[in-house]
């Protein structure tokens, strides 16, 4: 898998992971769909996270993950496929809501954000299942245990 891959921090973070660790989840999220690929991860403040949500989404508040991916008119091909929009301050939010890790749970976001630039979605419950799936898979691979698991207590 070769992927170029433009992380971009936009703002003053506290233990971020590394620009290794983003390339390593992306890649292996997106390993078994393309050979090349082009993104961009954007590292955001929850002002930015927030306005981009309502602007797109309708929602008024930060949001942990936002995708954009990028669609080329039919004639060109290009390896390019859009932007993830991550927020730190929700992230660590949910991880400790979670009982997870805030770096297992960043893996997750990225991991999550790539599968829905490749069209991946969870609107209904079958596609909602295939994603989870995949996501579990990935993670697996990277030593993540199941983001889905119910036993939190």
């Amino acid at each position: 898998m070769n992927l170029d891959l433009d992380l971009q921090i936009a703002g003053e973070f506290d233990n971020l992971p590394t620009a290794e660790q983003f390339q390593l989840w992306a890649e292996k999220a997106l390993v078994n769909y393309c050979e090349t690929a082009e993104m961009t991860i954007r590292i955001a403040t929850s002002e930015e996270s927030q306005q981009l949500n309502h602007e797109y989404r309708g929602k008024d508040k930060p949001t942990n993950v936002l995708s954009f991916p990028f669609e080329a008119p039919p004639e060109i091909e290009l390896p390019l496929l859009g932007d993830l929009i991550i927020c730190p301050d929700v992230v660590l939010k949910e991880s400790i809501e979670q009982e997870k890790t805030f770096h297992d749970h960043f893996a997750h976001m990225v991991v999550h954000g790539c599968l829905h630039l490749l069209g991946f979605d969870h609107i209904n419950d079958q596609d909602a299942l295939e994603m989870e799936a995949i996501e579990k898979e990935v993670l697996a691979d990277l030593g993540i245990s199941d983001p889905y698991r119910d036993d939190v207590e």
